[in-house]
C-alpha cells in the first residue's frame, strides 16, 4: 500500500504516524510545500514575546527523526501542483523541477489559509502580516528585532488577535485592535466578551469595535478606518479570519462546499475515490446543530488524521463532527467557550435559555481564590445543552472541557448537579461551578426562577417594572442601578410591606445567589419578581454606564 500525504502540522502527521503504526509495510510519503512539516503553529505568537525564547522548541519534528522513528519519507519544499484521480499520481515541484508519484491512498492535508481582505494599499504595504507558519513568524521577528517599532495594530480580535495583541504589548509595543464585530472575540457573547475588553484595556490596549480597516496609505504606515479616522502603525499584524486552502482540490474536480470547504464523507473520503482529506480545509458538521461548519482548531485536526489513517487500513472508524471547544489567555485572564453562543442558538431558531453565575475556581476561604463567570445556553424544555462560556483568572479550562464533555456525552441540564468533581480547598470548591450552573437552569426550567436577561432591564423598567437591589449599603458605592429600591436581603422579610404588591419587580444582588432567595421569599409572598441573571457583576462589566456612582 502506498499512501501519499499532502500537508503536515497536525491532520497530516497524526494520519502518517497512525499509518504506519498500522501499517509497517505501507510506504508513505509526506509532501509539505514549506520548510518545516511539524511545528506548533498556536505557540508561534508566544515567540514574539520571548515567552517561548527557543524557536527550535516550535518544530515539533523534523524529517530525519520522522524517518528514524516511523520510516516515513517526508519532503519538505515540495508543492503538489496537481492531481489526476483517474490516474491517481500527483505532480510535485522541488527546486524548479517536477516529478510524479503514485498512489493508493492520497490524503489532502493543506489547512487553511489567513483570509486576507481587499483593502486599498495593502499590497503595498511592508509592515503587514499575517501569522500562520514559521516564515510568517521570521517576518514579523525582523521588524520587531530589527525595525524597533513602537506602534503596533493587530486587526481582527478573534483567538489569535488577541494573542499577538498581548504579546506585542509584552514586547513593549503600544498596540491597538481593530474589529469589525462589536465586540471583541466575537465567538463569545457581547457580556462575556466584555470581561475580556477591560482586562485589554486595563493593560494599556486599545480596543477599538464596530470599524474595519478600509485603506493603508504611506507604504502601511497609516491605517484608514471605515469612518475616514487614521491609525500610525509600525507593524500591522492582519488576522481576520481563514479560508480553507482549497486550489489543490478545486483543480482536482473534488467538490467543495461551505466557504469553499472541501466536502468529506463520514469516513473523510472526497467525492473522488481514494482521496481523503482531514483538518482546517474539510468542512464538518457542527454536533449540535447538524449545521455545516469550518472548525479550524488542533484538536479535532489531530483526531481526524487519526481517524483517517484507521478508515484506510480497514477499521470502522467515523467522522462524528466537532463542537468547536477552545480557549485564549489574554494577560491575566482567560476566555474559553463551547458549542453554541446564544446569539447562534437563536439564529439557528432553537428553544433558548441562559444562565449566568459567578463563583470561585477554589475554595473562597482558601488564600488566592478567583473569580470564575460562566454562562450555560440550554434547552428550557428538554435540558439539552447547546453550549457554555466561561471567564475567569483561574480555572476556566477546566470548567469549559468538563461541559464540554457533557455536551460530546448528551448530558442534560439535569446532570450537571450529579457530575462529581476532586475537591479540597486548594483545588476546587464543594459545589463547583459547573454544579452550580446545572442547580440554577434546573431552577429555571422547574418554574423555581424567573430570569431577566441584563439586555432586557431597560426596556423593562421603561414600562413600569422596578430594581429592587438587595446589596448592603457599602456594596452599592461600586455602583447602583437608576431609580432602584434598595432593600437589603437580611432585612427583607420584616421589610417587605414597603414594596407594592401590583408591581413587578427585577431583584438583583452582586452574583446572583442572594437575589434568588430574595425571590423565592418575595414569591411565596404574592410579589411579582423576577431574578436579574449574572446581577450587578454581570450587568456592571457590559452595561456600566446604564449605572449610576455615588
Amino acid at each position: 500500500m502506498k499512501v501519499i500525504i499532502v500537508g503536515g502540522v497536525a491532520g497530516g502527521m497524526s494520519a502518517a504516524t497512525r499509518l504506519r503504526r498500522l501499517n509497517e509495510d505501507a510506504q508513505i510519503i509526506v509532501f509539505e510545500k514549506g520548510p518545516y512539516v511539524s511545528f506548533a503553529n498556536c505557540g508561534l505568537p508566544y515567540y514574539v514575546s520571548g515567552e517561548i525564547a527557543d524557536k527550535s522548541k516550535l518544530l515539533v519534528q523534523t524529517p530525519e527523526a520522522l524517518q528514524a522513528r516511523f520510516s516515513l519519507d517526508v519532503r519538505p519544499n515540495h508543492e503538489v501542483l496537481s492531481i489526476d484521480p483517474k490516474a491517481k499520481t500527483v505532480t510535485v515541484r522541488h527546486e524548479g523541477n517536477t516529478v510524479t508519484e503514485s498512489y493508493d491512498h492520497l490524503i489532502l492535508s493543506p489547512g487553511a489559509k489567513p483570509f486576507v481582505p481587499p483593502i486599498d494599499g495593502l499590497s503595498e504595504a511592508t509592515n503587514a502580516f499575517s501569522l500562520r507558519n514559521v516564515p510568517d513568524l521570521n517576518q514579523i521577528m525582523d521588524v520587531v528585532e530589527n525595525q524597533a517599532p513602537k506602534k503596533a495594530v493587530v486587526i481582527g480580535a478573534g483567538f489569535i488577535g488577541l494573542e499577538m495583541a498581548e504579546n506585542l504589548h509584552a514586547r513593549g509595543l503600544e498596540v491597538t485592535i481593530v474589529e469589525k464585530a462589536p465586540h471583541v472575540l466575537p465567538p463569545l457573547d457581547e457580556e462575556m466578551a466584555a470581561f475580556v475588553k477591560n482586562e485589554l484595556e486595563s493593560n494599556g490596549v486599545k480596543v477599538i469595535t464596530s470599524q474595519s480597516a478600509n485603506g493603508f496609505k504611506n507604504a502601511g504606515k497609516t491605517i484608514i478606518l471605515e469612518d475616514g479616522s487614521e491609525l500610525e502603525s509600525d507593524l500591522t499584524i492582519l488576522s481576520v479570519g481563514v479560508t480553507p486552502e482549497n486550489t489543490l482540490a478545486q483543480t482536482a474536480g473534488i467538490e467543495l462546499g461551505l466557504r469553499g470547504g472541501i466536502l468529506v464523507d463520514e469516513r473523510y473520503e472526497t467525492s473522488q475515490k481514494d482521496i481523503y482529506a482531514v483538518g482546517d480545509a474539510i468542512v464538518v458538521k457542527n454536533q449540535i446543530s447538524g449545521e455545516d461548519a469550518l472548525i479550524s482548531l488542533a484538536s479535532p485536526a489531530n483526531r481526524q488524521g487519526r481517524q483517517v489513517a484507521d478508515v484506510i487500513s480497514g477499521m470502522k472508524r467515523t467522522n462524528k463532527g466537532s463542537i468547536g471547544t477552545a480557549i485564549v489567555r489574554t494577560f491575566n485572564l482567560s476566555a474559553a467557550s463551547t458549542g453554541l453562543s446564544e446569539r447562534v442558538a437563536r439564529q439557528l431558531g432553537k428553544p433558548v435559555a441562559v444562565v449566568h453565575t459567578s463563583g470561585k475556581d477554589h475554595a473562597g476561604y482558601y488564600p488566592g481564590a478567583t473569580d470564575v463567570f460562566m454562562k450555560l445556553v440550554f434547552n428550557p424544555e428538554t435540558g439539552e445543552i447547546y453550549g457554555a462560556q466561561g471567564v475567569g483568572q483561574k480555572g476556566v479550562d477546566k470548567r469549559i472541557d468538563i461541559l464540554a464533555t457533557a455536551i460530546k456525552g448528551n448530558l442534560t441540564v439535569e446532570d450537571l448537579p450529579e457530575l462529581e468533581f476532586t475537591y479540597a480547598p486548594p483545588f476546587g470548591s464543594a459545589k463547583d461551578p459547573v454544579n452550580m450552573l446545572g442547580y440554577v437552569a434546573l431552577n429555571y426550567m422547574e418554574g423555581l426562577t424567573d430570569m431577566m436577561q441584563w439586555y432586557d432591564v431597560k426596556e423593562a423598567t421603561e414600562n413600569g417594572q422596578v430594581i429592587l437591589d438587595v446589596r448592603n449599603d457599602s456594596e452599592r458605592k461600586q455602583g447602583q442601578f437608576k431609580d432602584s429600591v434598595n432593600i437589603p436581603l437580611n432585612d427583607l422579610r420584616c421589610r417587605a410591606h414597603e414594596l407594592d404588591p401590583n408591581t413587578e419587580y427585577i431583584i438583583t444582588c452582586h452574583s446572583g445567589l442572594r437575589s434568588y432567595i430574595g425571590e423565592r421569599m418575595l414569591k411565596q409572598a404574592g410579589f411579582k419578581v423576577k431574578n436579574l441573571d449574572g446581577a450587578f457583576a454581570f450587568y456592571h462589566t457590559v452595561l456600566p454606564e446604564e449605572l449610576e456612582y455615588v
